[in-house]
């Protein structure tokens, strides 16, 4: 990977780091370690050490634990024991700091509005809001604001009172307004919530109280809104298709999720999360190729995380022991540009001035300076300068 193990400790891809209790007792160390993928590992390093009991070299093997906790991902409902402990996985410095945003947003209860395309993980980002938050010992409510016709959607949100409408129950029905009450309700899709609804959610959010179908006293209610949409709600408004009103309650803390596509960095975490995740519901020990990771790099996930996780899914159950390219779908196959595949070279000199010259560009890049480089590369500057007129000069 051309990183230190310091490197990779730091940015935390495990805890805790076996190499300092091995430089402090110079003798072999078997610890358990955590990844941040949440699997167990147990590591075991070896110290080199020269004729005068100095360590020149560690060497350290893992093996993973098969007691590993899953994270919780984009369903229904989630794959995870604990949701608190569940925080979403990414690499990606936008998605860090949509993180950070949360944390700060979670302490207090503004309506929060989280629009993205589908399957992006609008609905994991509310439960981990609700979950970090003052309210997390209180009910959490999910409602898909498309999947309801109109009058049953009102009943589910306010409920009804006794005889409110033929065929309702003769005891009425607490709505999950109510439900939620001193916790959250989490409106998915909300772009598709009727006019006439959207008046009443108003009423809520600004007053916070409603009344149930067929009741004639309102009720109050403490409850967290946090909306999602996958439909421009600016367009909707100049339409006049979603109150403008609404809008603007609901849009008091706006979090933009971006595409897979844009967070590349998050595929391959991503992925070995779920193979994790379906490894043990079907009681499997799956691996998956480099190659097949590299074209998963590559591909530009349409459907997001959900289609990243259901492909997961499936080539767990249908692979042999290794997921190799041959077990891919059609539609990732078909969908990739051959320019864009992605291999190391045959050769073995080849290969080390391939690694060479994306090293330095990687560093070049994100330094813009032959000292800076020379320092990230463990190099002299003399050499820096050179490599990146070598590489660097289209």
């Amino acid at each position: 990977m051309g990183k230190y193990n310091s490197e990779l400790y730091e940015k935390g891809y495990w805890k805790p780091s076996i190499v300092p209790i091995v430089f402090k007792e110079k003798k072999t160390v078997t610890i358990k370690m955590t990844t941040y993928l949440g699997a167990e590992l147990l590591t075991t390093a070896v110290p080199i050490l020269n004729d005068q009991n100095e360590i020149e070299f560690v060497v350290t093997t893992s093996q993973e634990l098969q007691n590993y906790k899953c994270i919780k991902t984009e369903t229904e409902e989630p794959f995870v024991s604990d949701p608190i402990d569940a925080t979403p996985i990414t690499n990606c410095e936008k998605m860090k700091n949509i993180l950070k945003m949360c944390e700060k947003i979670a302490k207090v209860d503004s309506t929060v509005l989280i629009q993205g395309e589908s399957g992006t993980g609008k609905g994991v980002l509310a439960h981990y809001i609700h979950h970090i938050g003052r309210r997390r010992n209180h009910t959490f409510l999910k409602i898909n604001c498309a999947a309801l016709p109109e009058d049953l959607l009102e009943s589910e949100l306010f409920g009804y009172t006794e005889g409110a409408f033929t065929g309702a129950s003769k005891h009425g029905k607490k709505g999950l307004l109510e439900i939620a009450d001193q916790g959250t309700l989490f409106l998915d899709e909300i772009g598709e919530m009727p006019l006439s609804l959207q008046a009443k959610l108003l009423q809520v959010i600004q007053e916070k109280q409603f009344l149930p179908i067929g009741g004639h006293e309102m009720k109050k209610v403490d409850v967290r809104i946090i909306a999602a949409t996958n439909r421009d709600l600016v367009e909707m408004v100049q339409k006049n298709e979603f109150r403008e009103d609404l809008f603007y309650r609901l849009n008091i803390i706006d979090i933009q999720l971006p595409p897979l596509r844009e967070r590349k960095e998050d595929i391959i975490p991503l992925t070995y999360n779920f193979l994790y995740k379906f490894n043990k519901k079907y009681e499997m020990n799956k691996i998956i190729s480099q190659e097949c990771l590299d074209l998963f790099y590559w591909y530009s996930w349409p459907g997001n995380i959900r289609q990243l996780e259901n492909v997961m899914e499936r080539l767990v159950v249908t692979s042999d022991s290794i997921i190799q390219q041959t077990d891919l779908p059609d539609l990732i196959l078909n969908n990739i540009k051959p320019q864009t595949h992605y291999s190391l070279p045959s050769n073995l000199d080849d290969a080390i001035e391939y690694v060479k010259k994306k090293l330095v560009r990687q560093s070049y890049q994100k330094y813009k300076s032959s000292r800076k480089v020379a320092k990230d590369l463990n190099i002299s500057q003399t050499r820096a300068v050179k490599l990146i007129r070598q590489y660097c000069g289209d």
